[in-house]
């Protein structure tokens, strides 16, 4: 649909057209504010399931109930890892299924499945149900996780489009902080001791399906379908009317009309790269096929993808989720003396999380991503060697040394605090800036599905760890730090400024040059459906959807 009057896209300063940036423009933008963090429920169901599990696991009720996975359990491990392991197969699954009924509806059917989940945890009277729920639990938090990033990039404007995304990650933060201080509360029901009630674990579980209900019932009536998607799929019309409520202006304002266009010429890209690049495939999954094989057959290409799964795979063997599932046992381990204290020592956990992931989409944008990450990973590098030294001069004498323990404390929260505004942040955003269009969704569902699979991994052997070889465990997660810091150091590209239709400036290959050259295809194609000159070349300018993302 052409605008009406060049002169008024004429009249715009496309400098400022929507705004200041970053966190000052989320504010301003109020909708996009709004619809973002009910969306980043669905984080905080993530960072609440990933927490709760820690406290539950220590608590004397539930060692009565599940013998095998409470306290030191066989399977206390299993009980932890099952969960990433659903999460692994959602996040694979999930690609498809958003792609076909839309990233609303998938969001919708993840918080089904994660309030079935929920339900089973809650009513568990027997591994087997323990073990459903969390497996269930954890498809849907694959599915959640991958889509509502997603959706949120596709909804926000450009100026804020980092900042909207990024309260993901803040709302996992404040999950599990509200977790990690739920299960100190609760443990209180009935006492501390042998006559603990079951509702000291059964309450945490239960409490959490008021969000998961609120945010099944959101996806239907107040999350609005993505615009991109809605053109895709050939709904140009209602990704208009979407478009023009998500920006608060009228149908025919010229940023909304430039913007939509941008929303096309993004859609008819992506339909031409296929057919261009893979002409013999006669399906779609010979298609997705090929793609897949493209990640790992074009050297510049497998570079990145080794880079982005590298990435996911230090971020979790680095400690931070072993730290999460097990800080409880983790603290006692530590000389913290007591039912209570290590509760309240995790509760801290959770808080110094939160503050420390305010601040991170500013420091990552003025410093650079290498900066930031060589910071964050030398203070958790420190943390874990002098953790692992107090716990091996101190292991048998913390009672008479309890200084000992809380100075080993202080680092478990200095690990923390480092954690979350470095490898917390940018080990997501890395990954979704270096990969060309024509591969980046599947390259990035093969990232995350590592992030998952080594998540699985150190949920399942921590426990064992810190039973077996004590304080090698954060010697272990020293020498992961170190390795993760050279490799940053020596290796890893600076992507701070660099439009992605460049980044085969870094890491080699053409991309860039095809898709520039398919684009002005493109463009010249709907120099005939602007309806002017004008409005078409000033819509090529706002560069809302795709020249920066080719």
């Amino acid at each position: 649909m052409a605008v009406s009057a060049a002169d008024d896209i004429d009249s715009i300063d496309l400098d400022v057209a929507y705004g200041p940036s970053g966190i000052k423009g989320l504010f301003k933008a109020k909708t996009i504010l709004r619809l973002s963090l009910f969306a980043s429920l669905g984080g905080f169901l993530f960072g609440y399931d990933q927490g709760v599990i820690s406290g539950v696991l220590v608590m004397p009720s539930f060692e009565r109930q599940f013998p095998r996975i409470g306290g030191d359990g066989d399977l206390q491990g299993w009980v932890v890892s099952i969960l990433q392991l659903g999460a692994f197969i959602g996040a694979i699954m999930n690609g498809p299924i958003a792609d076909r009924i839309s990233r609303r509806y998938s969001i919708s059917l993840g918080s089904a499945l994660f309030l079935v989940g929920s339900t089973l945890q809650a009513a568990a009277v027997n591994n087997a149900m323990m073990f459903i729920g969390r497996f269930i639990s954890g498809l849907a938090l694959g599915q959640i996780s991958m889509v509502v990033p997603l959706w949120i990039g596709e909804i926000a404007s450009p100026n804020v489009r980092g900042s909207a995304v990024t309260l993901q990650q803040l709302a996992i933060a404040v999950g599990i902080m509200v977790s990690f201080w739920l299960d100190y509360a609760t443990q209180y029901i009935g006492g501390t001791g042998a006559n603990q009630s079951q509702a000291a674990w059964r309450l945490p579980f239960i409490i959490r399906l008021i969000p998961t209900s609120i945010l099944l019932i959101g996806s239907y009536t107040i999350l609005p379908f993505s615009p991109r998607w809605l053109v895709k799929v050939g709904r140009e019309e209602e990704a208009l009317d979407t478009l023009a409520r998500l920006r608060n202006l009228p149908r025919d304002h010229p940023i909304v009309q430039a913007e939509i266009l941008q929303v096309k010429t993004g859609a008819r890209f992506d339909e031409i790269t296929l057919l261009e690049k893979f002409p013999n495939a006669r399906t779609t999954f010979q298609r997705t096929c090929q793609q897949y094989g493209e990640l790992f057959s074009q050297k510049h290409l497998a570079k990145r993808l080794f880079v982005a799964c590298f990435m996911q795979a230090l971020s979790q063997f680095i400690g931070i989720n072993a730290i999460i599932y097990y800080a409880p046992k983790m603290f006692q381990a530590i000389g913290l003396q007591g039912n209570s204290i290590p509760l309240l020592a995790t509760g801290v956990v959770g808080i110094i999380n939160v503050l420390a992931t305010v601040p991170a989409v500013g420091i990552v944008d003025n410093f650079g991503r290498r900066s930031v990450l060589i910071a964050g990973i030398t203070g958790m590098a420190v943390s874990h060697f002098i953790i692992a030294t107090l716990y091996a001069v101190f292991e048998n004498k913390w009672i008479q040394n309890q200084s000992a323990g809380w100075i080993a404390a202080f680092f478990v929260w200095f690990f923390i605090f480092n954690f979350a505004y470095s490898v917390g942040c940018i080990g997501w955003i890395y990954p979704s800036e270096i990969f060309p269009i024509g591969v980046r969704s599947q390259a990035m569902g093969i990232a995350i599905a590592t992030n998952w699979l080594s998540n699985f991994i150190i949920g399942l052997v921590s426990p064992i760890m810190l039973n077996s070889i004590r304080y090698g465990t954060f010697y272990f997660f020293f020498g992961v730090a170190m390795i993760f810091f050279f490799w940053v150091l020596f290796f890893l590209p600076e992507t701070r400024g660099v439009p992605m239709e460049e980044m085969d400036k870094l890491w080699g290959g053409n991309e860039g040059k095809e898709c520039a050259e398919r684009m002005e295809r493109i463009r010249e194609e709907l120099k005939n459906e602007a309806g002017s000159q004008a409005t078409y070349a000033k819509a090529m300018a706002l560069e809302l959807e795709y020249p920066d993302e080719c």
